[in-house]
């Protein structure tokens, strides 16, 4: 598999992780194999927040699988990509929809993603992420 495909199935496993569509459970604690250790989140908007991975699962897990946000995707809707050997970067734009607290939720922005080669593959190193109004 081509370094591009590699990096483009982590990428859509990421934004799988979150997906709780037809009663599934979402595997957001999936993002600690998908990261290194000590990788990085930063969202930028609507409100500036760093998030090391324990910080950013939990809250997470609890709002998909505590039912406040169910039928809930998001997904990747444009992307470029740069590869120069061990390292990439990635800069793509996403939607994302579900029911919060029954109510339709919906919405879209902005992610940047940083890739590195490790022995076991691709990980991703840090991602930040601005949600559009």
């Amino acid at each position: 598999m081509s370094p591009k495909a590699e990096i483009d199935a982590l990428t859509a496993e990421f934004f799988g992780a979150f997906d709780n569509r037809g009663g599934r459970a979402a595997e957001v604690a999936r993002i600690r194999e998908l990261m290194v250790p000590g990788g990085v989140i930063v969202v930028t908007g609507p409100s500036y927040r760093v998030y090391g991975v324990e910080e950013f699962i939990e809250p997470r897990e609890r709002l998909l699988g505590e039912g406040r946000l169910v039928e809930f995707s998001e997904w990747e809707t444009s992307e470029r990509t740069e590869i120069a050997g061990d390292i990439a970067s990635r800069f793509g734009e996403y939607r994302k929809s579900g029911l919060l607290d029954g109510e339709p939720y919906e919405g879209s922005g902005s992610k940047t993603f940083q890739f590195v080669r490790t022995p076991d593959g691709w990980r991703i190193a840090a991602f930040s992420w601005y949600d559009h109004a």
